[in-house]
C-alpha cells in the first residue's frame, strides 16, 4: 500500500508513537476521530520553538518575540490557504472546535438571535454544537429545530428544507458525524440556507483533516475545527468567519490584544483577528498545527480521502460479515469512521476486551446521545482510521471482535 507515491511503511515511520507496546501488544491506533497522532516533524517543531523561541508575541521589540510573533502569523496564513479563505484575517485562533462555536454563539447569537427566533441544528451534531445553541436559546426566549435523519444516518433533505420560516435566524451543522461518518451534502444545504437569508456555521472538526476544504466554495459564513484531530497538537482550534460578519460580532472574551485603547470610562476593541484573540494566544500550539498542515499538504489531501476511504470500504466489508455485529451509520458517503454494536455485549467491554489486545477504539455515545437515541442504543464502540492505519490493524480489530464474542458466548 502506498500513498502518494510513499510506502505506508515509511509513513508509519513519521509516528513515533505506533512503534509504542500496549500489554505487550503492539498499537493497532483505531481512535482517530478522538484525537490522531502527530508525525515526528510535529513534534520536532514543538521542540524547536521551546528551546530556541519560544516568547510572548505581538507586543515586544526583542528578538525572540519578533521571532515568535513572524511564526504565530506565518502559522495563520497557512490555516488561510489550508481552508482556502480570502484573507488570513478571517482565521481566528482559538483552543478547539468547542470554544470557536461558542465564540459564535456569543459573539454573534447574542447580538442577532432574540426571543422567537429560531436556530436549526441536526440530529447529528456533537454536543458542542448542540449546547451552546441551547443556552442561547434558554437565555434569548429562541426555538431550535432539528434536522431529522434516516436510518442510514443520512440527513432528510426535504424535511430539512421545510423547517425554514421567517423565524430562522442561524443554521449550526456537522460537516461530517464523528459518530456515524455520514458526510452531509453541505454545499447545497449552505446554499439552501442562504437563499432564505440564514448564516450558516460548520462544525468541520471531523471534515478538515480527511478531505480538501474550500471555505470559499462552500460558502459557508463560519468554519471551525481542531488540531489534535489533524496532526497537530491539543489546544489549538481554529474559526474561520467571513470578515464582514467577524467585524460586526462582539468579541468572546474581554483582555489583552484585543483593543486599542482602554480607559475606566470606555474600551475601544482591536480589528480582527486579535479582536477574538485576547490575551497570549497558544503560540506553540497555533505553530505547530502550522506544521501540521504543512505535513498533510505534503501527503495531498486528496490522496488521504482516498486512501482513508478504501481502509473503510475493507473496514466495512470485513466487519459486516461477522455475525452478530451490526454497523450503525451506513450512509451512501462516509468518511473513515465505523460505529458498530456486538449483540449481547456492551460497548465499554467491547474496548476494554481489545485493549487487552493492544487495539484502541472509543466506546460511548460519542459526545453525540442524540445520535445514539435515534438509534435506541445507549453507546457504540467506534474504529476510526487515519492514512497511516493499514488493512491488518482492521484484521486485528476483526480478530478481536470475534474474540469478544467467543468470550461473551
Amino acid at each position: 500500500m502506498s500513498i502518494a507515491g510513499k510506502n505506508i511503511d515509511s509513513i508509519r515511520a513519521d509516528f513515533p508513537i505506533l512503534n509504542l507496546q500496549v500489554s505487550g501488544k503492539p498499537l493497532v491506533y483505531l481512535d482517530n476521530a478522538a484525537s490522531s497522532q502527530m508525525p515526528q516533524q510535529v513534534i520536532d517543531r514543538i521542540v524547536r520553538y521551546q528551546k530556541a523561541e519560544h516568547s510572548n508575541i505581538h507586543r515586544a521589540v526583542h528578538y525572540l518575540s519578533e521571532l515568535a510573533t513572524r511564526e504565530f502569523e506565518e502559522a495563520r496564513v497557512k490555516v488561510q490557504h489550508f481552508l482556502k479563505a480570502k484573507e488570513s484575517r478571517e482565521i481566528i485562533f482559538t483552543r478547539g472546535t468547542t470554544e470557536a462555536i461558542n465564540l459564535v454563539m456569543h459573539g454573534y447569537g447574542r447580538s442577532f438571535i432574540g426571543k422567537g427566533d429560531e436556530i436549526i441544528l441536526s440530529g447529528l451534531e456533537h454536543h458542542a454544537n448542540i449546547v451552546p445553541w441551547q443556552m442561547l436559546a434558554e437565555e434569548k426566549g429562541a426555538v431550535i429545530r432539528v434536522i431529522p435523519m434516516n436510518d442510514q444516518g443520512e440527513l432528510l433533505i426535504a424535511e430539512f428544507e421545510a423547517l425554514f420560516n421567517e423565524k430562522t435566524k442561524f443554521l449550526a451543522l456537522t460537516h461530517v458525524s464523528n459518530a456515524l461518518g455520514t458526510i452531509n451534502p453541505v454545499k447545497e444545504m449552505v446554499a439552501f440556507a442562504h437563499s432564505k437569508g440564514v448564516p450558516v456555521l460548520l462544525d468541520g472538526a471531523q471534515a478538515a483533516p480527511h478531505q480538501a476544504i474550500d471555505v470559499q466554495d462552500l460558502d459557508c459564513d463560519f468554519y471551525a475545527f481542531s488540531g489534535h484531530k489533524m496532526c497537530g497538537p491539543t489546544g489549538i482550534g481554529v474559526l474561520y468567519g467571513k470578515a464582514q460578519l467577524l467585524e460586526k460580532m462582539q468579541p468572546f472574551m474581554g483582555g489583552g490584544d484585543m483593543i486599542l485603547s482602554v480607559t475606566f470610562e470606555k474600551t475601544s476593541y482591536n480589528v480582527i483577528p486579535a479582536k477574538f484573540e485576547a490575551g497570549t494566544p497558544p503560540i506553540m500550539a497555533a505553530i505547530a498545527l502550522g506544521t501540521a498542515i504543512d505535513y498533510l499538504n505534503g501527503i495531498g489531501l486528496d490522496n488521504i480521502a482516498a486512501c482513508e476511504h478504501e481502509l473503510l470500504a475493507y473496514a466495512t466489508k470485513r466487519v459486516s460479515a461477522i455475525p452478530g455485529v451490526r454497523i450503525i451509520g451506513t450512509a451512501a458517503k462516509k468518511a473513515a469512521v465505523l460505529s458498530f454494536e456486538i449483540d449481547g455485549v456492551h460497548p465499554h467491554d467491547v474496548g476494554t476486551i481489545l485493549n487487552a489486545d493492544g487495539i484502541a477504539i472509543r466506546t460511548g455515545h460519542h459526545c453525540a446521545q442524540p445520535v445514539m437515541q435515534r438509534f435506541h442504543v445507549p453507546a457504540t464502540a467506534r474504529a476510526s482510521f487515519a492514512f497511516y492505519n493499514t488493512e491488518e490493524e482492521i484484521d486485528k480489530l476483526v480478530e478481536g471482535i470475534r474474540k469478544v464474542q467467543e468470550m461473551f458466548s
